[in-house]
């Protein structure tokens, strides 16, 4: 299908950012773990964060010191609440001491049973400030243990695949030409089907004008990804490529956009990655190493995922220094 101009004589293959971004930004349009560059104004503190969607991105360890930070604030605040209705606001035996300390302690370990609805006994509310404040900590305890308990089975539930790409991307051989190639592998037990990959480069032509152009794979989608994929762009007469040398898409300031797309077989969705390579991010006049071990001693081939990134020096064909 052919692509038809705009008013401006400019195709609109910019992937969306816009002919106007795409040719003032100075930055990546995409950086390396797949969240863009763009910065939100004029919005409202509620409109432009939100917290259910940061508590789903961040990782385990934040997620549940989080909840941690939580659970003891809150703990703490309604024991101040309850001392502030007096010493004789909660009867019990004075396990803790007979001081402010011993008061405060025992404040808060009956602010633990109540908003944990554990309830031993020893300890219970006297008069109706201190019922008061027990009813407003039950009712609070059963909203944010029930929220969490939510929170943490979307994050179970959320298919977030783990695939690691190359640090670097190389313009290598490839039969008798070059190829850009990029290699990636799924780290996690879980498995990915009809993994298809696209590809882009954006490079600034004359003046201030960036240029979109999608590049050609060799195989643009496997059914099956058990183990590592070089996903190859050969270098050919009808690349965007052709005749570049590095150092021209250095001056281009060219970046390399990765989509991927595939199905996750674990939760039986669609997932999406994303990430990009900048010009120095593209080694020239070098290859993969081979991590794909097929000698094992059990017969089972086995894949060095801690060598992804490894190159090794190749030559280059003689075309390929030639400057468009």
């Amino acid at each position: 299908m052919a692509v038809r101009p705009t008013q401006t004589g400019r195709s609109p293959q910019d992937l969306g950012f816009g002919p106007v971004v795409s040719d003032a930004t100075r930055r990546r349009f995409l950086n390396r773990d797949g969240s863009f560059n763009v910065k939100r104004t004029g919005l409202g503190f509620a409109e432009s964060r939100s917290f259910y969607r940061y508590l789903l991105d961040i990782s385990w360890p934040r997620f549940i010191s989080h909840v941690a930070y939580w659970y003891l604030a809150t703990n703490a605040i309604f024991a101040v609440a309850y001392l502030a209705c007096g010493a004789a606001a909660l009867d019990g035996p004075e396990d803790y001491g007979a001081g402010w300390l011993g008061h405060l302690l025992s404040a808060y370990f009956f602010s633990v049973q109540t908003l944990a609805t554990i309830g031993y006994g020893r300890i219970s509310p006297i008069g109706i400030p201190a019922n008061l404040i027990v009813a407003i900590e039950s009712l609070v305890g059963l909203v944010t243990f029930a929220l969490i308990t939510g929170i943490a089975f979307a994050r179970f539930s959320r298919p977030r695949p783990a695939i690691r790409f190359s640090a670097y991307a190389v313009v290598a051989p490839y039969q008798g030409i070059t190829a850009f190639m990029f290699r990636l592998a799924n780290t996690r037990d879980s498995e990915l089907f009809d993994v298809s990959a696209e590809v882009a480069i954006a490079r600034r032509r004359s003046g201030n004008e960036r240029v979109f152009a999608s590049l050609s794979l060799e195989r643009p989608t496997v059914t099956f990804f058990p183990l590592s994929w070089t996903v190859v762009h050969p270098i050919d007469g009808a690349s965007p490529m052709y005749g570049l040398t590095s150092r021209d898409l250095t001056d281009a300031d060219a970046e390399f956009l990765v989509r991927l797309t595939a199905y996750d077989e674990t939760t039986g969705q669609t997932v999406h990655v994303r990430s990009s390579y900048k010009a120095d991010e593209v080694k020239w006049g070098v290859k993969f190493v081979n991590i794909i071990d097929r000698d094992g001693a059990d017969g089972i081939i086995s894949v060095d995922v801690t060598r992804l990134d490894e190159i090794e020096q190749a030559e280059l064909p003689a075309i390929q220094e030639k400057s468009q």
